[in-house]
């Protein structure tokens, strides 16, 4: 069984005990989070949401915060001597996925 979920922006696909790094969420380490905006969930037939899923929701427990690797950001014009290098690290927490109900 599969769903497959929106947050920040962007669709994960899950399954039961799957960890997944998603932007940062305001919920602390050991509490869980519901997914309300599921998308589509299959059991061996696929329901598509439109857009989401009725009364369908993902449980998972949050396993912690941390950043990702970080991203050089460098712009450069020729001719002219400018160069500017910046770097940027993404925040995000991790979570373990307990529950599919649909």
């Amino acid at each position: 069984m599969y769903a497959i979920i929106a947050t920040g922006g962007k669709q994960y696909k899950v399954s039961e005990g799957d960890i997944i790094r998603v932007e940062k969420l305001d919920v602390e380490a050991g509490q869980t989070y519901t997914f309300d905006q599921v998308l589509a969930v299959s059991d061996g037939e696929l329901k598509v949401g439109t857009p989401t899923v009725a009364g369908a929701k993902v449980t998972a427990s949050v396993v912690g915060e941390g950043k990702a690797k970080k991203v050089i950001v460098y712009k450069y014009k020729r001719k002219t001597g400018y160069h500017k290098k910046n770097g940027h690290r993404q925040t995000y927490t991790e979570l373990k996925i307990e529950s599919i109900t649909a």
